[in-house]
């Protein structure tokens, strides 16, 4: 039975994807590590420091290797770190080319280029889900471009928005992370292959070109120098992953707090049982967006540890890269099932129109103040304007009554609306909607 949410039998879907998981499990790890060992030994047989009939064994035996797991655990906790375990392992399955295993290599340029393999198939799913969840705003903001509804600030009303234009505006941070993402890519996607302190002195001349078809092999990009102790590029991943899903918990907390009964705008998609009450038969509760806003605090841990973990010491941390170990498949895991939460309640979210525009009027036109002063100004100028209109909302608010039916008592804003049909017209909240509806098609192209 597991001991944390992302290895417990009951928790681990909330807290992470079987896709992400397989990624990151003990045994795709190992296998990363085989594979490096293996793109090393082809590089240096290419250069002939190696015979080729030995990387042929290496590449053979990694493909095919079957790892004792326990022993190899058992010798991680001696020696601190699972490469020479491995090592061991490896050189054994390649018999008499077993000696030729971790040639002028280091461990962390093993276990930095497996962990980097890992990243570039954990940002694959991150990619795919964000491309999908733009498509589902995208539909979302769409059919619900011109649907009015009041905007907030501070908690109150502000001022008439549509819920499409609220949605582009998730999608519009969506965007931008599928931009940052592809633009991280050449900067965290870096290969390792430096040596003990990371000048390549155990393979002379040829170390750089050796470091060049190493990365060739991996399909990772050659690195200007070594990173041994230049965490930025994987500080960088976490922390991208902390931005997407920030914006999954500021998407969460939108609609958590318009499914709540006060407000009755959305519901999350209806599955039996979901979000059920053991005592409460008549709860709904926004699961999916709970999750997504544990998520998002959670990876923001994660992003300060990495941030800790760039402050290396001289050529080789004495602590701070074991950080990594526990914050990047944390990070990617909480990641992974922040966006599959996310695609499940936003492609069957419950959008309640008819409450929308009953919420909207809960003030009696007053979140149209400023329509109605803006009109009137013209006429009488912008300051005696605002100062009528704040009398007349005075008097809704105290006598709790319709701005348009005060603004009708007084003849000069009647007069400077343009009569009493035109005054009430500009007392409609679903009248000032401004250019939400164009900001909108903005971002989705689509009008």
């Amino acid at each position: 039975m597991g001991s944390t949410v992302f290895d417990s039998g009951l928790f681990r879907d909330m807290f992470g994807t079987a896709e992400m998981r397989a990624i990151f499990a003990d045994t795709a790890l190992v296998a990363r590590y085989a594979e490096v060992e293996a793109a090393l030994a082809r590089a240096q047989a290419k250069l002939g420091v190696i015979p080729l009939s030995a990387s042929a064994k290496i590449s053979e035996a990694a493909a095919y290797l079957t790892i004792d797991m326990e022993r190899m655990r058992r010798e991680t906790e001696i020696v601190g770190y699972p490469i020479l375990p491995l090592v061991h392992q490896l050189a054994e399955a390649s018999g008499d080319a077993g000696g030729y295993v971790h040639w002028g290599a280091t461990t962390q340029d093993i276990m930095d280029s497996a962990t980097v393999l890992q990243i570039r198939a954990a940002l694959v799913l991150v990619e795919r889900d964000l491309r999908e969840l733009r498509v589902i705003l995208q539909d979302l903001a769409h059919r619900h471009r011109t649907t009015p509804m009041a905007g907030r600030t501070h908690l109150q009303h502000a001022l008439p928005i549509t819920f499409g234009y609220k949605a582009a505006i998730w999608l519009s941070s969506i965007e931008r992370h599928i931009e940052r993402l592809e633009q991280a890519k050449p900067r965290v996607l870096l290969g390792s292959f430096s040596g003990a302190a990371g000048t390549l002195a155990s393979v002379g001349a040829q170390g750089l070109e050796m470091q060049r078809l190493f990365c060739e092999e991996l399909g990772l990009h050659q690195p200007s120098i070594t990173w041994h102790v230049a965490r930025d590029g994987l500080a960088e991943a976490v922390s991208l992953l902390g931005l997407i899903t920030g914006t999954l918990g500021k998407i969460a907390t939108d609609v958590m707090l318009m499914c709540a009964t006060e407000f009755g705008e959305l519901a999350e998609p209806f599955v039996h049982g979901r979000g059920a009450s053991s005592t409460m038969p008549q709860k709904r509760n926004p699961i999916s967006s709970e999750l997504m806003l544990a998520a998002a605090k959670a990876v923001r841990q994660h992003v300060a540890t990495m941030l800790d973990g760039m402050i290396h010491d001289f050529e080789r941390a004495t602590g701070p890269w074991h950080l990594e170990w526990v914050s990047l498949p944390e990070s990617f895991l909480l990641t992974g099932a922040s966006l599959a939460q996310a695609k499940f309640m936003l492609a069957g979210l419950v959008v309640d129109e008819a409450r929308m525009r009953e919420n909207l009027g809960l003030t009696g036109g007053l979140i149209v103040a400023e329509a109605v002063m803006m009109a009137a100004a013209p006429n009488l100028g912008r300051q005696h304007a605002h100062d009528l209109v704040y009398d007349a909302c005075r008097v809704g608010i105290e006598q709790k009554r319709a701005l348009a039916d005060v603004v009708l008592e007084n003849p000069e804003l009647v007069a400077a609306l343009g009569g009493a049909e035109a005054a009430r017209a500009k007392c409609d909240p679903a009248g000032y909607l401004g250019l939400a509806a164009e900001m909108t098609d903005r971002v989705t192209g689509r009008g």
